[in-house]
């Protein structure tokens, strides 16, 4: 089913991020202490009740900004482009302005549901100050304090109150679903278009299950696939698309529904930031990954393949475990290389490895390289244990979880990839303490 956007709107200085934050709540990210991948987040996945939708942060639009009409317009409308649902919020304890009343009028033509959050009413007599905002003209005006989380259960109900409640996954799906996802113009479309040509084959179309994804189901090897292409914004293309990072809820929403994902990184312009953003969802979202590198053909020397793939080794050292794979959509070069990538990362991430022989594999790493102590005290490793899959998850008995140091936890991670298969798929490790 289609999962819902809604985007919060609105001037400087309004709370905008502060709401978005409560209202998302804090991930952890597993890369979260890698550098060169940012942890600011502009989009968030919202769980309330049987609801579920995506949550856009704008930046705040300013009419005496030099960058008015650029790049905060653009942002601005793409989010009211996305979105089913709006959040206009606005500062309960100054009066309206010239800001305030131009995002009023562009909600109105947009004809989209807007919400009027009027925050920082945090005590009685501040609510008092809501009747003001009537004159904005919207139906729903709600007061909120987003810094003391009032206000916001009620917000919630009424941002969901026309969704559609997440039904239960009863049918079981035997399809292989794998994403392309990476910045616009790196060669997504014409992957998934080279792939559907080769002779092993079979395509039937299917309906997309969002507005902004095209799936494609198709065998291979008698194996069932569906490949999801994230397309980009129709309308305008050319000035959206000039705005990387909104390319990212894109391959959200792609990456949500995929059992792997492809990172697609364009060969002619090489490795940059933006590439690793993208990446860093699919790696919160537990997915295992296959790094495509697309539009081999151009590059001069395609005998170096090695030094490119050491470039991408020390940009993406948090994505050691992901095969790469060098291929050309446009001559075809190598995509055979690509479904096989995609069937290993796939099985690897339901990999179960037997207790015993985990076990036996920790416990020789232990012996090969103690823990380091800490004031006197030892970390003392008494039992493991697979606790889940997708990603494969490791629980670690332990006699105090506070004594675990992120090298040891490195080393005991390589060790369990050097005994077992995990190539393509993030794996988890988690502490108990013994006692708990």
């Amino acid at each position: 089913m289609k999962i819902p956007t809604v985007a919060i709107v609105g001037r400087p200085n309004v709370g905008k991020s502060t709401v978005f934050n409560k209202l998302v709540g804090k991930r952890i990210s597993i890369i979260e202490d890698t550098p060169g991948v940012t942890r600011d987040r502009i989009y968030g996945t919202v769980t309330y009740k049987n609801y579920k939708f995506h949550l856009i942060d704008t930046g705040g639009i300013d009419v005496s900004s030099e960058d008015f009409n650029n790049e905060i317009i653009v942002q601005a409308n793409i989010a009211i482009e996305e979105a089913d649902t709006i959040i206009f919020i606005v500062d309960g304890l100054t009066e309206l302005n010239q800001n305030d009343y131009l995002i009023r009028d562009t909600l109105m033509k947009s004809g989209k549901k807007v919400i009027l959050a009027v925050n920082k009413l945090d005590n009685s007599k501040r609510e008092e100050n809501i009747y003001n905002y009537y004159e904005l003209g919207f139906k729903e005006v709600l007061p909120i304090s987003g810094e003391h989380s009032l206000g916001l259960s009620n917000l919630l109900d009424t941002i969901v109150k026309d969704f559609k409640e997440v039904p239960e996954e009863n049918e079981e799906d035997n399809r292989i679903k794998f994403c392309l996802i990476g910045r616009p113009n790196v060669g997504k479309s014409s992957l998934v278009n080279a792939l559907l040509d080769e002779e092993k084959v079979i395509v039937s179309p299917i309906a997309g299950t969002t507005r902004d994804a095209i799936d494609t189901e198709f065998t291979y090897n008698k194996k069932k696939y569906v490949a999801i292409d994230t397309a980009g914004i129709r309308k305008s293309g050319k000035i959206f698309e000039r705005v990387e990072k909104y390319s990212v809820l894109r391959s959200m929403k792609a990456i949500e529904r995929s059992d792997v994902c492809l990172l697609i990184i364009n060969a002619e312009e090489g490795i940059i930031e933006h590439d690793k953003h993208i990446a860093s969802y699919a790696i919160e979202e537990g997915k295992p990954i296959v790094i495509v590198v697309n539009k081999w053909d151009t590059v001069n020397d395609k005998n170096d393949i090695s030094t490119f793939t050491k470039l991408i080794r020390a940009e993406f050292k948090f994505l050691s475990y992901a095969k790469i794979t060098f291929v050309s959509a446009l001559t075809k070069k190598r995509i055979f290389t690509i479904m096989p990538e995609i069937d290993k990362a796939y099985e690897n991430s339901r990999r179960e490895v037997k207790t015993n022989t985990l076990n036996d594999v920790i416990r020789d790493a232990v012996l090969l390289k103690s823990p380091p102590s800490y004031k006197g005290k030892r970390l003392k490793i008494t039992f493991a244990t697979q606790t889940g899959i997708v990603p494969p998850k490791f629980t670690l008995f332990v006699n105090n979880n506070k004594l675990i140091h992120f090298s040891y936890e490195r080393y005991l991670e390589n060790k369990i990839r050097e005994n077992f298969d995990f190539e393509g798929t993030p794996i988890i490790l988690e502490y108990k303490n013994k006692n708990d």
